[in-house]
């Protein structure tokens, strides 16, 4: 049989099927209404709850693909359709499959089916419960063999109690949700209130119970066991209500209290501004704009101008976005303290006291600022200079603005132009953006509420430069004190006087500050700290600082003076403080620990347990280079002074070379070829064999080499290096140097002088080579620098050869 004819005789038997189920098997004669229920009928799922005996209600199913079953359906002369139960299925997208389908469903005969945009609807009016016996058709339209299960003899008494308490709790359900009246309406119209199970059927279905608990009533034919379940899920419906009840009552409560108070203050506004007693939002604005002004002292061009944005704002709408631009502005304009100057306090042995209590050492930098507070009270007024402060980071240039301010008895604020790559962030925005803003210097005058306060600004090396502006540029005409008592802010749009601020600036170096810039600032220079320096630190400021902030007690945890110098030398050489205190830190951390475990017993931290707190030291005690052709030199970097062993070797003589190796920078790479240049034809001149550079092939060496270095400062070690090799001689030892050689042999002077005595004196360095030049650099030093120091000031190389080989100081010398 091929697949058309097999095609034709499906089709012949579903009709077969149609036409024989759509007969009553019971035509003849009469007959009871459960006999009048087909035994075999057309099944169609729901899923989000099963239907009752006891419900009418319109049901929604797709058209595709359940509308051949409704059509069925409607073709059979009882109507009867049989509605089960799938538990989490989504029937409206998915088709179920057939054991997925509960045994027991509800037959129901349908009304008023209609079509309406790819849905089918009609009204599902309850039956009878049925249980599938057999499955004729496992594919939709479903078709199944029936069975109508009846239901088993129950006490009446009993029923009838559970009848009576099902009827009251519909009773409480339709107080508290009148929603339910129409159901019961609908129930009332098909049965009667004694009809025990269609009231236990209608019960359930009144009940938002899940879908497999309602089924569970479903499957229960037993009338009391149904009851039992229909009153449990009832009596939670009942709870769930008055829970709902009690909430929204509580809501209600709240929306009437605040619209209660809502209408109150309306009326109360509307009741003032009509008795005079109260004024809108404007007009308070307004006042309290003038009342603001009228306690500061403005220049003329500023009231001015605020009596127009005034005048501005009086006849601008609330609504307007105008009006929020002008109420900005004049917010701005009325808190810039116009005329107000804090009172300076022109105590020298004061202000010294105070920079003594904040810092140790760093005598010469107090002085120069003993010396800035004395011209200003000696004029009665500090104004005139900006104060830049330069040093390695760490060595206190940001708490010396701190100390300032303290000693002047004035209000100090603190930013940091870092980074900072828009000019607006100095001058501000034009008031036409949305969001403008002033400049940080207006932003500084109304938080500190003076006209004269310290700022300072931190990192001013590291001032950026972007498509938005320079703001480098910008700080020029602000730091100017010729130019700063006319600022103009963007924002404000009015003439400022900034001339009796105090500008503190701090840099790590000079190289990166415009030139323009640092013409307008007095430089001070903070070079960094020696042992003693550190430990007296150490001791007075940061050990009780980290004790207070740990909440411990000195007698806790004790670290001896010789633990701290350790840590001081082996541990944190840097110019600055700040590495030491976070080593100090890590030691008090670590003796909490002790503490906690042991908290009767005292730490005590020396130098022979510093390893179990610091791991081992990071600086050894270095061993002076010595030997032939290896020479000190002495090095200024962002972090401090250094020192620098330079090494030159003759690798072969088999032709004349040179090679540099270190990672050198472009300027130092020059320094070596000019002394390599002079020593080469000057050789016989020192002593020296005049074809030994001819012959050989000469290697200088810079070590460690990972580092960059760069500057014109080690001309002459460079040149004493080679010279020792070409002497084979090594030259004096204990001995250190800085400064630059020319072609001539003449000694250039150099910079950073105190930052590379520091270091060599670090280094436990006394005899220094410096360039005549830097005499009045040396000669400026505080005595505790120089004490112990011989230094021989050179001119020309042939001092230098003076000192490191022939070991006389040539005329001209001195020696402290």
């Amino acid at each position: 049989m091929n697949d058309e004819n097999r095609k034709d005789k499906i089709e012949e038997l579903e009709e077969d099927i149609t036409e024989y189920i759509g007969k009553d098997e019971h035509s003849k004669g009469l007959a009871l209404p459960q006999q009048m229920m087909p035994r075999r009928m057309y099944v169609l799922p729901v899923s989000n709850r099963p239907f009752f005996p006891a419900q009418v209600q319109p049901i929604m199913v797709n058209q595709n693909p359940w509308q051949e079953t409704l059509k069925r359906v409607g073709e059979t002369d009882h109507r009867v359709l049989g509605i089960c139960f799938v538990d989490h299925q989504e029937v409206e997208d998915d088709i179920p499959a057939s054991d997925e389908l509960e045994t027991v469903g509800c037959a129901v005969r349908v009304h008023h089916a209609q079509q309406e945009n790819g849905k089918v609807q009609f009204i599902a009016q309850g039956l009878q419960r049925f249980r599938i016996v057999q499955w004729l058709r496992r594919k939709p339209p479903y078709l199944v063999e029936v069975e109508y299960p009846s239901e088993p003899e129950e006490d009446a008494d009993e029923l009838k109690a559970y009848t009576l308490a099902i009827i009251s709790t519909i009773k409480e359900l339709l107080r508290s949700n009148p929603l339910y009246g129409e159901e019961v309406k609908q129930y009332l119209s098909r049965f009667g209130p004694d009809d025990s199970s269609p009231l236990a059927d209608f019960g359930a279905s009144m009940t938002s119970a899940p879908g497999h608990e309602l089924q569970d009533v479903l499957n229960t034919l037993p009338l009391v066991r149904r009851m039992e379940k229909v009153l449990l899920l009832m009596r939670k419906e009942q709870e769930v209500a008055r829970l709902q009840s009690e909430i929204s009552e509580e809501v209600n409560a709240k929306v009437q209290k605040h619209q209660r108070e809502f209408f109150l203050k309306e009326q109360l506004k509307v009741i003032q501004r009509e008795l005079g007693m109260a004024k809108d939002d404007k007009t308070a604005d307004i006042e309290r704009f003038e009342e603001r002004m009228s306690e500061l002292n403005p220049p003329e061009q500023v009231r001015e101008r605020f009596t127009e944005e005034v005048q501005k704002l009086q006849v601008l709408e609330q609504g307007s976005p105008e009006y929020g631009v002008t109420r900005n502005y004049l917010d701005w304009l009325t808190q810039v303290p116009w005329g107000v100057h804090s009172e300076d306090h022109f105590d020298l042995p004061e202000a010294r006291r105070v920079l003594d209590r904040d810092h140790d050492g760093l005598e010469d930098v107090k002085s120069r600022i003993i010396e800035f507070l004395a011209e200003g009270t000696f004029k009665g007024e500090i104004s005139g200079s900006i104060l830049l402060l330069v040093g390695p980071p760490g060595v206190g240039k940001t708490s010396i603005g701190h100390s300032v301010a303290d000693a002047l008895g004035r209000k100090f604020y603190r930013f940091s132009v870092g980074g900072m790559r828009d000019e607006a962030e100095i001058k501000g925005h034009r008031r036409t953006y949305i969001g403008a803003m002033p400049g940080k210097f207006v932003q500084a005058l109304k938080d500190s509420g003076v006209s004269n306060p310290v700022i300072m600004l931190d990192e001013i090396d590291k001032i950026g430069a972007s498509y938005q502006g320079d703001p480098a540029s910008a700080l020029l005409e602000t730091l100017d004190p010729e130019q700063n008592n006319d600022f103009l802010d963007h924002y404000l749009d009015v003439r400022m006087d900034l001339s009796k601020v105090l500008f503190i600036c701090t840099a790590n170096q000079l190289d990166t500050i415009p030139r323009p810039l640092l013409d307008r600032m007095d430089v001070i220079r903070l070079s960094g700290y020696i042992t003693e320096e550190k430990l007296a630190i150490a001791k007075h400021h940061l050990l009780p600082r980290l004790l207070k902030r740990a909440g411990l007690l000195k007698k806790q945890i004790n670290i001896t003076d010789a633990a701290i110098k350790q840590v001081i030398e082996g541990y944190a050489r840097e110019a600055g403080v700040r590495n030491l205190e976070k080593l100090l830190h890590k030691i008090i951390r670590k003796g909490i620990v002790k503490l906690l475990e042991d908290p009767d017993t005292p730490v005590r931290v020396g130098v022979s347990s510093l390893p179990d707190y610091l791991g081992q030291p990071a600086f050894k005690k270095e061993k002076a280079l010595k030997g032939t052709g290896v020479v000190t030199g002495l090095a200024w970097t962002a972090m401090g002074g250094a020192t620098l062993s330079i090494e030159a070797s003759r690798i072969h003589a088999s032709q004349r070379g040179f090679k540099l190796t270190g990672q050198l920078g472009d300027v130092m790479r020059e320094s070596a070829e000019i002394a390599y240049s002079f020593i080469s034809s000057n050789l016989k001149q020192f002593k020296g064999d005049p074809m030994f550079f001819d012959e050989s092939f000469v290697h200088l060496h810079v070590p460690e080499g990972a580092t960059p270095k760069d500057g014109p400062s080690a001309g002459i070690t460079m040149a004493t290096a080679l010279l020792s090799i070409a002497r084979k001689e090594p030259p004096q030892q204990n001995i250190a140097m800085t400064g630059e050689l020319t072609l001539t042999g003449q000694v250039l002077p150099v910079g950073g002088i105190r930052e590379k005595v520091i270091a060599a004196r670090r280094q436990k360095i006394t005899n220094l080579i410096l360039p005549e030049a830097n005499r009045g650099d040396f000669e400026e030093l505080p005595d505790y620098l120089k004490e112990g120091l011989t230094v021989n000031f050179a001119r020309h190389y042939n001092d230098v050869f003076q000192v490191c080989f022939a070991n006389k100081p040539r005329k001209g010398s001195s020696v402290h």
